[in-house]
């Protein structure tokens, strides 16, 4: 079936689409249900974007190496003889087969294991049987996506040309520096599968309009899931504790744009969690060790957007990071990733269960809200609605997201 058949079964064409989006109101059910859509977004929305893809803690050694999928796409993390980290395409440079099929391990080359062309850690193709004269091996490197290491969390682009990172990086470096991202380690990870498109997994993260009556347990603890509580002395009062313990109480929040004025979006905001909570946790009291420098704790939480894609939450004591991968027209993976401070040991300096079990049962929530989301766009009954003023930062990634569309 073509692209024109597609749409003559019902579905809409981008430029109508974007014709007939109206601002301030949610997005048409093509958009979450189009297989030609969804495409689209894999090529040239998820494949030039900056895609948080893992931890320097991940790849210690020389030939550590790990993989990163995502729609149609695969991406080899590995460190070679020179130290360096560098991201592949997991695409055998001869006729295309995955070269990797594990999704981590040590090597000292990567092989394929179909006509065994064999290529070196930083890519370079070491091997190739029988090519004949004429043939340079220098021409078949895996390819290369970009990369940039920013206090240890490894980003990516497959772009030829990616967005501007640096700019947002250098207004969130001072911020995010006494929390030591470098000296993490990851204490645990979970994927929750969703039968959803990517975009609502995205649009649900990017609001606290549903805390209150979806999330019970995050609601207790977590003061933005109202947003009278951040206009009151709990705000002021958490700034001077923040302060006290050696963390900047700036904000930062970049958004990209229709005009282009900047590619990414990046945001920076500590809140108050509620009074008798020190961290996200059942109890209140502590998970683990205090990060990097920082000398109590300031009852607070931070916000971190590094692209719309990347988002992260800072306690003093852990980071939560997450990230919505697609797999499908209709399946993502929320995937959730608990790091604590390098030199804290399981069962002494933290309790595992503890850690993760707000964040765990708050992506079971998310995990079943999604999915009724889908279910109700997917009729063809659904209509676009009006967008709540605690649902900006949706606003802010139809922004970029349609912007970007325009171009398709």
């Amino acid at each position: 079936m073509n692209q024109r058949q597609i749409f003559d079964n019902g579905e809409k064409p981008m430029a109508r689409l974007l014709k007939e989006y109206v601002d301030g109101m949610s997005l048409e059910r093509d958009f979450y249900t189009s297989e030609v859509i969804y495409n689209n977004d894999i090529r040239h929305y998820w494949n030039s974007s900056w895609i948080w893809v893992g931890h320097v803690s991940q790849v210690p050694n020389t030939g550590d190496f790990f993989l990163f999928d995502y729609g149609t796409e695969s991406l080899i993390i590995a460190r070679d003889k020179q130290g360096e980290i560098g991201v592949f395409l997991n695409v055998c440079r001869h006729r295309g087969s995955r070269v990797c099929m594990e999704q981590r391990g040590n090597r000292r080359v990567f092989a394929c294991p179909y006509h065994a062309w064999t290529y070196e850690l930083n890519g370079d193709l070491r091997v190739a049987r029988e090519m004949g004269e004429g043939f340079d091996p220098t021409e078949y490197s895996l390819l290369k996506a970009h990369v940039r290491i920013f206090e240890g969390m490894i980003f990516a682009c497959t772009a030829k040309s990616p967005p501007d990172i640096e700019a947002g990086l250098e207004k969130l470096a001072p911020l995010v520096a006494p929390f030591d991202f470098n000296n993490l380690k990851i204490a645990h990870s979970a994927s929750y599968p969703v039968p959803a498109n990517w975009k609502l997994a995205v649009e649900n993260y990017m609001e606290c309009y549903h805390c209150a009556p979806s999330h019970k347990d995050y609601a207790r603890s977590h003061s933005i899931k109202d947003p009278e509580y951040l206009r009151t002395e709990l705000t002021e009062a958490m700034k001077d504790r923040s302060r006290a313990v050696g963390l900047s109480t700036d904000e930062v929040s970049v958004s990209s744009d229709a005009e282009g004025k900047t590619d990414m979006d990046f945001y920076h905001r500590r809140y108050p969690l509620f009074e008798g909570y020190l961290t996200g946790s059942k109890s209140g009291e502590p998970l683990a060790p205090l990060l990097g420098n920082l000398k109590g704790f300031d009852g607070g939480t931070t916000d971190l957007q590094i692209g719309i894609l990347n988002n992260f939450l800072v306690y003093s004591d852990h980071v939560v990071g997450y990230r919505f991968i697609p797999r499908s027209v209709q399946e993502t993976d929320i995937e959730v990733i608990w790091f604590v401070r390098g030199d804290a040991e399981a069962g002494k300096d933290y309790d595992l269960q503890d850690l993760t079990w707000l964040w765990d049962v708050t992506s079971q929530d998310d995990e079943r809200i999604i999915r009724l989301n889908q279910e109700g766009v997917n009729s063809f009954h659904y209509i676009a609605g009006p967008l709540s003023h605690m649902e900006s930062g949706i606003r802010a990634f139809y922004d970029g997201y349609l912007a970007k569309a325009a171009l398709w």
